[in-house]
């Protein structure tokens, strides 16, 4: 069944965290560049309409663009992963949508907190461990500086994500 995510490409990561994604996160197979995901999983893409999409345009209305840095990579239970810094902005966009979409919890509920992150690897230990070292050995001395101006749906009705439609956050009067 075909399935739909809201997400904050991360440009800036893919020199540092590219190639470890291409080897070891599922998802860059599938066309998912680096990100970091706002709620997943939503409808399913045939149901998604302009009414839906306006619905997330508004919810997106009420948040402004930020910056923020990754330089701290943390693991959950068979993931490794790098933390956006501040987190907040990335927690109330999730929120924003779940306020007007509450059948749609982050990774279906399964989870208490919602706690952005940006995916390096889905491997075993060995693989985290080195990966670890390779991204802590790369990463510039302050992280990651990277700037959230939109958050894209995408969809892989194809078997293949593709980005359905863009929202651009509002300007900020100064980027933090």
């Amino acid at each position: 069944m075909a399935e739909s995510a809201f997400a904050v490409n991360v440009p800036e990561a893919e020199p540092y965290v590219g190639a470890l994604r291409s080897a070891l996160d599922p998802t860059a197979k599938l066309g998912v560049p680096a990100h970091i995901t706002v709620l997943y999983p939503f409808m399913s893409p045939e149901r998604i309409t302009a009414a839906i999409l306006d619905q997330a345009r508004s919810a997106f209305s009420e948040i402004t663009s930020f910056a923020f840095r990754l330089a701290n990579v943390s693991r959950f239970p068979g993931a490794l992963y790098l933390e956006p810094d501040p987190e907040g902005p990335f927690i109330r966009l999730t929120e924003a949508l779940v306020e007007r979409f509450p059948r749609y919890l982050p990774y279906g509920g399964l989870h208490k907190s919602i706690a952005p992150h940006l995916t390096i690897a889905q491997a075993g230990e060995e693989e985290h461990n080195a990966a670890e070292r390779q991204v802590v050995a790369s990463l510039p001395p302050s992280g990651i500086q990277a700037l959230c101006r939109e958050v894209v749906l995408i969809e892989n009705s194809s078997g293949r994500w593709r980005q359905m439609q863009a929202f651009t956050l509002p300007a900020a009067n100064r980027l933090v």
